[in-house]
C-alpha cells in the first residue's frame, strides 16, 4: 500500500473579525490534512466559515492562532501552486476565452508565449477548444465556469481551492460539471479542496469529507468516501451513496436546528 503524503496540513486555526458592533470568531480550532491527489470537500453551515477557510489557505487572508503549513513550510501568503476557483467566474468581459485564460501569466509578469500551447491544452481538456476567440457573454453558465477552471489551472497549481463553484448552475449543469471536473482532476492529477453546500455533491466528489460545526467552526467529523471511481451519476442510487447522505444529514442535523437551514444542503 502507497501511503500519500500530506500536501496541505492546518492545526488548531482560529480566525477572529473585528467589527464595529465587536469581536465574531468565525474559525474556532479547525485542523485536518490534505494529502497529494485527493479530492477532498468541505461542508458545514452556512456561515461556518468555509469561504473565509479557502481564503486562508490561498494566503489571501491572515489568521489569528494555529498553523498552516504547505507542502511542509508554514503557509504566509499566497503561493504560485495554489490555484481558486471562485462561485462566480469573474471572467474579463473585454478577453477573449483564451486572453482570459492566460490573465494569470500577464499578472505574474510571465510571457504570455510561453503558455500558450498550455492554454491550448486546457481547452481541450475542458471541452473548450473552438471558443478561443469567443467572448464571455457568448458562453453559458457552465462554459463560463470552465474557462475559469482552466484559468486556475494554466500555472499548474498543486492544490486547487474551489468555493461553491458549481453553486449558481442550475441542476442538471451542475450535475454535469460535476461529471467534468471529476474527469478533469483525475487527467491532471492535482490536488483539489472543494467548498460546497451540497451533500450530494460533497459525497459524489470526494475522496474524504470534512464536516464543519456552526460558527464558531471546529471539525465535527471527517468521513472517508470509499465509493469506487471513476463516478458516473448513477452511483447516487447505489445504497452506498445513500448511507453517507444520511450519515451527513445526522451530523448536520443538530448545527441546522441551531440555526442554518437545511434546505441549503439538499
Amino acid at each position: 500500500m502507497v501511503t500519500k503524503s500530506a500536501l496541505l496540513e492546518l492545526k488548531n486555526v482560529r480566525k477572529v473579525y473585528v467589527t464595529r458592533r465587536g469581536k465574531v470568531e468565525a474559525i474556532g480550532s479547525v485542523s485536518f490534512i490534505v494529502n497529494e491527489g485527493e479530492f477532498v470537500t468541505i461542508v458545514g453551515p452556512s456561515g461556518c466559515g468555509k469561504s473565509t477557510l479557502l481564503k486562508i489557505i490561498a494566503g489571501l487572508l491572515p489568521y489569528d492562532q494555529g498553523h498552516v503549513e504547505f507542502r511542509g513550510r508554514p503557509l504566509t501568503g499566497p503561493v504560485k501552486e495554489v490555484g481558486l476557483v471562485f462561485q462566480h467566474p469573474a471572467l474579463f468581459p473585454w478577453k477573449t476565452v483564451l486572453g482570459n485564460i492566460l490573465a494569470p501569466i500577464e499578472l505574474m509578469g510571465l510571457r504570455k508565449k510561453d503558455y500558450l500551447k498550455k492554454a491550448r491544452e486546457l481547452l481541450v481538456l475542458a471541452n473548450l477548444k473552438g471558443f478561443e476567440k469567443f467572448y464571455p457573454k457568448e458562453l453559458s453558465g457552465g462554459m463560463q465556469q470552465r474557462v475559469a477552471i482552466c484559468r486556475a489551472l494554466i500555472h499548474d497549481p498543486k492544490l486547487l481551492l474551489m468555493d461553491e463553484p458549481f453553486g449558481a448552475l442550475d441542476a442538471m449543469t451542475r450535475d454535469m460539471m460535476n461529471l467534468e471536473i471529476q474527469r478533469i482532476w483525475k487527467e491532471i492529477q492535482c490536488t483539489v479542496l472543494f467548498v460546497t453546500h451540497s451533500i450530494h455533491e460533497a459525497v459524489f466528489l470526494a475522496d474524504k469529507i470534512v464536516v464543519l460545526s456552526n460558527r464558531p467552526s471546529v471539525v465535527r467529523e471527517i468521513i472517508p468516501v470509499g465509493l469506487p471511481r471513476p463516478r458516473s451519476l448513477e452511483i447516487r442510487a447505489s445504497p452506498e451513496f445513500g448511507n453517507h447522505l444520511l450519515h451527513l444529514l445526522d451530523l448536520l442535523r443538530n448545527e441546522f436546528m441551531e440555526g442554518a437551514n437545511v434546505e441549503q444542503v439538499l
